[in-house]
């Protein structure tokens, strides 16, 4: 996927809701960045990912709710910031509207594209920490590394290796095998 390249300004959410269906998009301070569509390892990863945190929260009975992309989060209103995570865990549904969630998601997982690693590891870093988003993940493949920030205690830039089987903090007894996804992937 080809870096993110900054556009007009967008500085409503009527404006942002008038762009075509069909185009993907974010925005930052009300800055528009228009993303190409995922690869075949973005897909598999995020399919993969979506199977395992949905089974998980199924088999518990949690009330939690799993969403992948395209799906908007607006994290701030002025300025205008909405993000399309790869995928994300939202418990608190008084944040869900039917058409977005309006604030910080508990976990967020993010697959690295190869045009704009800068995006996940510097950009959306700080702004899911800054909204208060518990965990997030950055997933890169073309690294073979899971990097998971834990903002809720503080803990931050932890990496893995695709062969590690890695805990989600923001639940007791969910642990993610990579080295299983990455078989899937020959990578």
């Amino acid at each position: 996927m080809p870096a993110l390249q900054p556009q007009s300004l967008i500085t409503t959410l009527e404006q942002y809701e008038a762009l075509p269906e069909d185009v993907r998009a974010e925005v930052f301070d009300g800055q528009i960045y228009y993303m190409a569509s995922p690869s075949e390892i973005h897909q598999t990863l995020s399919t993969e990912l979506t199977t395992i945190l949905n089974t998980y929260i199924k088999s518990k009975k949690r009330s939690c709710k799993v969403f992948h992309a395209p799906f908007d989060v607006k994290l701030d209103d002025n300025p205008l910031t909405i993000v399309q995570p790869d995928l994300m865990i939202i418990c608190d549904k008084s944040k869900l509207d039917g058409k977005r969630c309006n604030g910080a998601p508990d976990f967020i997982i993010e697959i690295v594209s190869p045009g704009n690693p800068s995006d996940d590891y510097i950009r959306k870093a700080y702004y899911y920490k800054n909204a208060g988003v518990r965990e997030y993940w950055i997933v890169d493949p073309r690294r073979k590394t899971v990097t998971v920030n834990y903002f809720e205690s503080n803990l931050i830039s932890i990496q893995y290796p695709f062969d590690s089987i890695i805990k989600v903090n923001i639940y007791d007894d969910l642990l993610i095998n990579f080295s299983e996804i990455a078989d899937l992937l020959n990578i």
